[in-house]
């Protein structure tokens, strides 16, 4: 299994909480960057919260505050809490995978969140769907 699994959506109300997992292989799990994006319909695509192998985490300013990163080692999963949803938060989110040394440098989590061309070194999931109403 090279691609991560994502799982979690659903509809909620804004105000409301889901949380999202992404389970990887392994190898995917403990040597790759990981994190999540989103993207809505006719928007462009945005990096949300990414975690690095150093566990460095890195979240968009729309997110913060408001989004958790965490991982399970145990179980190979990547989990993000997202609470107060917000109307905006609506969209597609997908698990992605990164190898790091395909992006050399420092500070891996912030440049992938702040730059969503990185995105495109990386393994997506299938994606789980968000829907949050006012």
């Amino acid at each position: 299994q090279v691609h991560p699994v994502e799982s979690g959506g659903g509809s909620v109300q804004a105000g409301g909480s889901l949380r999202l997992s992404c389970s990887a292989s392994e190898y995917i799990y403990s040597t790759y960057l990981m994190g999540w994006f989103r993207q809505a319909p006719g928007k462009k695509r945005e990096a949300v919260a990414a975690i690095d192998i150093d566990d460095s985490i890195s979240y968009a300013d729309s997110v913060k505050g408001r989004f958790t990163l965490s991982k399970d080692n145990a179980k190979r999963t990547l989990y993000l809490q997202m609470d107060d949803l917000k109307p905006e938060d609506t969209a597609m989110y997908f698990c992605v995978a990164i190898l790091p040394s395909l992006l050399p440098g420092p500070r891996l989590a912030e440049r992938v969140v702040a730059d969503p061309s990185t995105l495109d070194y990386g393994y997506w999931g299938q994606g789980t769907r968000v829907d949050v109403s006012s």
